[in-house]
């Protein structure tokens, strides 16, 4: 029985980008996402509004997702922290946003300043009005293998958490090995127990390549029935936790390589992939 198609989600100008010590400009992130818009991509992550003064890699997402090139055949979101977040998103008329959340306690209060619950509670307006507008919504869960203060996560939990997004209305739920720590061990513990309660065909998988362990997690998550796969051009984004030459978000040219190694299907133009590495590498 073949695989099915493997979906790639493009997260370098978001989750890669916020990650980058030196700041991209609004034309430089507006020319990497057109560079990246025909590699066949199914989503590509366009920004965060977030306030600049937390995030100054994020500024200026607006003016990003109003002047990049869009194709009918990519979905382009933008991350919503927050009800003033999403009242920016709709005025830019975005039709797909991302919310997120932790499997970890410790790495929310210190992340984004308040607990697991008290995050729900921010999400229930954002998704009021998501259901308002039928704006399509991804769910992120970092921490969902380990996390750097509180150590290993139990499976069970990021079962909860995810379950919770799924009742929310989240349509994909991505599970991220935020500090890279995963092995194919424990990622496929995670995963079923979060299809459990999420159906398989909604999970995404989000590695971090910190140890060089996210290409064989990626393999033992898709072997496990996961077809949804979050990567960065060049690996964009440094691991925060790996220490001060660490890699952070794996490569979608590693990614294509290895679903090119084992014959699986997806869209992915390797031609196009190239350029984008190439801008970005010598931007």
């Amino acid at each position: 029985m073949s695989t099915p198609q493997i979906k790639i989600v493009e997260v370098g100008p978001r989750d890669g980008l916020q990650n980058e010590k030196n700041i991209w400009t609004v034309e430089e992130r507006v020319r990497l996402i057109n560079y990246l818009t025909p590699c066949g991509f199914d989503e590509i992550e366009v920004g965060s509004f977030v306030s600049p003064t937390w995030v100054p890699q994020m500024a200026d997402t607006a003016l990003v997702f109003q002047r990049i090139e869009k194709s009918e055949n990519c979905r382009y979101s933008t991350l919503v922290p927050n009800q003033k977040g999403m009242e920016l998103a709709i005025t830019q008329n975005v039709r797909n946003i991302s919310i997120f959340t932790a499997a970890s306690e410790d790495f929310n209060k210190k992340n984004i300043n308040c607990s697991i619950e008290e995050s729900f509670e921010r999400f229930q307006p954002i998704m009021a009005e998501a259901n308002r507008k039928n704006l399509r919504v991804r769910g992120y869960i970092s921490c969902a293998i380990e996390c750097p203060y509180s150590g290993p996560t139990f499976p069970e939990k990021v079962a909860e958490v995810a379950d919770r997004l799924w009742q929310l209305g989240c349509a994909e739920i991505s599970l991220g090995d935020t500090i890279g720590k995963g092995t194919p061990e424990t990622t496929v513990a995670m995963i079923k127990a979060v299809k459990t309660r999420v159906p398989i065909n909604n999970l995404a998988i989000h590695c971090h390549d910190t140890y060089g362990r996210a290409i064989d997690n990626i393999e033992a998550a898709i072997e496990n029935g996961v077809y949804i796969v979050d990567s960065a051009i060049t690996g964009l984004g440094g691991c925060p936790y790996g220490g001060a030459n660490a890699k952070g978000n794996v490569a979608t040219e590693l990614v294509l390589a290895f679903l090119n190694r084992k014959n699986l299907n997806h869209t992915l133009n390797a031609k196009a992939i190239e350029v984008a590495r190439q801008f970005v590498l010598n931007r």
